[in-house]
């Protein structure tokens, strides 16, 4: 499949979303910039990652900047968005790398989210391995192959970047609650709960 470049500089909006009930949910990256929409699936950890990375980020350029970049330190109230996902939500493609940066001159977060990349071609070999595919080339600035794969890129202000992290934190946390005795994900029927010595709670 040719590359494709999903770039939102800036959305309208960019949130992490879920579909399915507890214990069965998908993840969802979702950008919109006025009829464009762009959904992309992830795993629950990549959200987690991505959110705590984000404030990380923030937290550090404030420390750092001590007021000259317009960073909030919390999310502001005004950019909070607790609204489900925009419909249709049609997967473009499931995250498997991610970046993150700070662009000085923009002073704006950019995330990128790249395509699992395909899985390599087979190759006939006596040994049965691909002798240029076992060793990365040190000269090579891609290593990953991430420029030749389809992404997402959005560009956030940090007062979007704070919201993106504070609601993606919280769906990541609004999933199945938490067994009381082993703290494992309690399921609608229970769960064998190893603290009880495999009974069902």
């Amino acid at each position: 499949m040719p590359r494709q470049v999903f770039d939102y500089d800036p959305p309208d909006r960019f949130v992490a979303g879920t579909v399915g009930p507890p214990g069965q949910r998908t993840f969802f990256l979702q950008a919109r910039a006025g009829s464009r929409l762009t959904s992309v699936a992830l795993e629950k950890t990549q959200v987690s990652a991505l959110a705590e990375r984000i404030e990380g980020l923030l937290d550090d350029l404030v420390r750092r900047a001590a007021g000259s970049v317009a960073v909030p330190a919390l999310a502001p109230t005004a950019a909070q968005d607790n609204d489900p996902l925009d419909t249709p939500i049609e997967e473009e493609f499931r995250v498997g790398d991610m970046s993150l940066m700070w662009d000085e001159d923009t002073e704006r977060v950019v995330v990128m989210c790249f395509a699992q990349p395909d899985p390599p071609e087979a190759t006939e070999s006596p040994t049965g391995a691909d002798p240029e595919r076992d060793e990365p080339d040190p000269d090579d600035d891609d290593p990953m192959g991430t420029g030749e794969r389809t992404r997402l890129r959005v560009s956030l202000t940090g007062a979007a970047a704070r919201a993106f992290a504070k609601r993606a934190l919280a769906v990541v946390a609004a999933g199945r609650p938490p067994c009381p005795f082993c703290d494992g994900p309690l399921d609608p029927q229970g769960h064998v709960c190893p603290r009880a010595n495999g009974y069902r709670r």
